[in-house]
């Protein structure tokens, strides 16, 4: 199965993800049992077991490990092993309580800018990047100097940073040439002013042969080596706390706050914001920016009155 996924292309990130199901989870659940003797009962005490087991801590990861397994077994099938037709039909699921998203004001936003600008001032411009251009994680690791054309305020998102390397982008709705805000080329100025591109070409001393690609990106370490995720969230978390933020805002809150700032304002009609957030379905963009706290904070709704002011008789009042 993991090779058929790898030969059809799948994202590296989704096939690793099928392969830690496979070795911590679904191998251990199975044991030495041949792949025919297995039946629909197996799929609902494969669930039982996810749902028993401590490392996973919450029903919507129990829900993706099973989504591995539903994949696996649909793979099986396709190979002729005799298994039932039903064998993961109608499987009950532990419920997903829908994720409370937090609506970042501006001040918010800036706070967090701040505080990162103390805690480690090379990843300022990874929070101005999320939330003036809606650039996700691996998308702002992964953008380089000569992504930017300063001259027309535009991005070109050609591919993202995973594990240290240029890898493709999410969706290919991702790949865009993005207008972007005067005040992000600003930032990404001042930025530049600081930590500057590499400029000669050659490999700087730490980095080893091979990782030229790796060369000229906009956020680097000091060795211009790519920078760790896990670094990353390490210091987002601790601009947070520095910022008074609750720990439990996510870095992809900023994309959000970048599609509801674009939604809200009123310049930019819905199929231009989700072109613009590079969403792939535009249910995603209207959940975004019509998320409840932020949408009908200070509303004043009147256009009843409106619609109903022409009309009298019964409707007049006694």
């Amino acid at each position: 199965m993991i090779k058929r996924k790898k030969e059809r292309g799948k994202r590296q990130n989704t096939v690793s993800a099928y392969e830690g199901h496979l070795r911590n989870h679904i191998l251990p659940f199975v044991g030495n049992r041949p792949a025919a003797s297995l039946r629909r009962g197996d799929s609902t005490a494969f669930v039982d077991h996810l749902l028993s087991t401590p490392s996973l801590q919450s029903p919507r990861s129990v829900i993706q490990v099973f989504k591995t397994w539903r994949i696996l077994m649909h793979y099986l099938l396709d190979e002729d092993v005799p298994l039932p037709t039903n064998m993961v039909s109608r499987i009950e699921l532990p419920e997903v309580q829908r994720r409370i998203e937090i609506a970042l004001s501006p001040e918010q936003v800036a706070a967090a800018a701040v505080a990162m600008r103390q805690v480690e001032p090379r990843f300022e411009v990874v929070v101005w990047l999320g939330a003036c251009a809606g650039l996700r994680r691996g998308e702002a690791l992964g953008l380089k100097w000569d992504h930017i054309d300063w001259a027309r305020n535009l991005l070109f998102i050609k591919e993202q940073q995973q594990h240290g390397r240029a890898a493709p982008l999410k969706t290919k709705s991702s790949n865009a040439k993005l207008p972007v805000d005067p005040f992000l080329i600003s930032q990404l100025a001042r930025h530049r002013e600081q930590f500057g591109p590499l400029g000669s070409g050659l490999i700087p001393s730490g980095l080893t042969a091979g990782t030229e690609e790796n060369l000229g990106l906009v956020v680097a370490n000091v060795d211009g080596q790519p920078v760790k995720v896990n670094y990353l969230y390490r210091k987002w978390r601790q601009s947070l706390d520095r910022a008074g933020l609750s720990p439990g805002t996510r870095f992809h809150y900023l994309k959000r706050f970048y599609t509801s700032t674009l939604g809200m304002s009123g310049e930019h009609d819905p199929k231009t914001v989700q072109a613009l957030s590079r969403h792939a379905r535009f249910a995603e963009t209207w959940d975004t920016y019509a998320h409840p706290p932020m949408a009908v904070e200070g509303v004043t709704v009147d256009v009843f009155q409106t619609v109903f002011s022409h009309i009298d008789g019964p409707l007049a009042a006694p």
